[in-house]
Order: structure tokens, then C-alpha cells, then sequence
């Protein structure tokens, strides 16, 4: 019963990715921030077809990692642990994307400091956990090299990449997605039967 509502856990946490990385990446290719090689377009949404399949299983796995390390730590989450929470987070992430695409400011800077600032702020609003802060700050870290190491190999490209080949504030994004997504896991982990031990 524990696997079962593990691969459960992991299948909603996976579509889950697939739909936001969906509707993320129209916010960004209407405003034209990410150019992918005609080639490499798929119809589906004028997204590559690569990109929704991984940033679902990097949501399942997010997602099945965030309770494990609060059990691990002995710290199980409690702050704001219902669904409504979880709802408005993921509202605010989106409108976070939609600010990186929409807004526009002098400079990029000025950008990235915005959005890191409202990716805090949905962090102490929806989370305020040391794993939460933690996790989010490894997820953007590595998401971030993932990231710059498919533009350099040509995979993709960002239109006016200020920061290594991308765009500063995608950290910010990366960080506030790991948030969000951790959270949708806490909350399905809430009604999860527990481990066996094997003592």
C-alpha cells in the first residue's frame, strides 16, 4: 500500500510538471524569452517536446523529496498544510512567471532582485521550513547549470541572455518552482500510510 501510494504521489507530481512547464513556457514564447530551434518545435503547445517530460519528473522528484528530508530531519512540516494553501501558492508561482515575462524593467537587474524577492516571499508565505529554503536554494542551483549547459550545447537559446548564456532571474524561478512543487508534495504526503520500518 505504501508503493502504490508512492507511484500515485509520483504520477500527480508529474503531471503536475507537465502542465506547469506547458503553461510557463507559452508566458515565455509570447513574450518571445526562449527561441528553440525550429527543428526541435513540436506542435504541441510551440514547446520543445522535451521540456514538459522533464520538468515533470523533476517535479515528481522534488516533489517525493521534500517529505523525505523533513522526515529525515525529524522536522515534519505543519505551517499552512491544506490544499487552499497549496492553490494560492501555485498561483503565485505562475504570476511570478507571468512578472518575468511581462514586466519590464530598466534592466535585468533590477529584474532579478524583484523576482528574488517575491520568490522569498513565497517562500516565508507558504513554507518558511530550513529544508524548504535549503532545497529550493540546491534545485535553482543545479537547475540553473542543467540549464546553461543545454544552451551552451545549442539545445535551445534565451533571447538576450544577460547572465552565462541565460537570463539572471531564472534562478529565481527554479527556486520558487522547487517551493511550490515541494509543497504539492508535503501535502499529498499528508494522508500517505507510513513506511514500513524494516527494525
Amino acid at each position: 500500500s505504501w508503493h502504490h501510494h508512492l507511484v500515485q504521489r509520483s504520477l500527480v507530481l508529474f503531471s503536475v510538471g507537465v502542465v506547469l512547464a506547458l503553461v510557463l513556457n507559452l508566458l515565455q514564447i509570447q513574450r518571445n524569452v526562449t527561441l528553440f530551434p525550429d527543428e526541435v518545435i513540436a506542435t504541441i503547445f510551440s514547446s520543445a517536446w522535451w521540456v514538459p517530460p522533464c520538468c515533470g519528473t523533476a517535479a515528481a522528484v522534488v516533489g517525493l523529496l521534500y517529505p523525505c528530508i523533513d522526515s529525515h530531519l525529524g522536522e515534519p512540516h505543519k505551517f499552512k498544510r491544506e490544499w487552499a494553501s497549496v492553490m494560492r501558492c501555485i498561483a503565485v508561482f505562475v504570476g511570478i512567471n507571468h512578472a518575468s515575462a511581462k514586466l519590464d524593467f530598466a534592466n535585468n537587474v533590477q529584474l532579478s532582485l524583484t523576482l528574488a524577492a517575491l520568490s522569498l516571499g513565497l517562500w516565508w508565505t507558504f513554507d518558511r521550513s530550513r529544508s524548504g529554503l535549503g532545497l529550493g536554494i540546491t534545485i535553482a542551483f543545479l537547475a540553473t547549470l542543467i540549464t546553461q549547459f543545454l544552451v551552451y550545447n545549442g539545445v535551445y537559446q534565451y533571447t538576450s541572455p544577460d547572465f552565462l548564456y541565460i537570463r539572471s532571474w531564472l534562478p529565481c524561478i527554479f527556486f520558487s518552482g522547487g517551493v511550490t512543487v515541494g509543497n504539492i508534495g508535503r501535502q499529498l504526503a499528508m494522508g500517505a500510510p507510513e513506511k514500513p520500518h524494516s527494525d
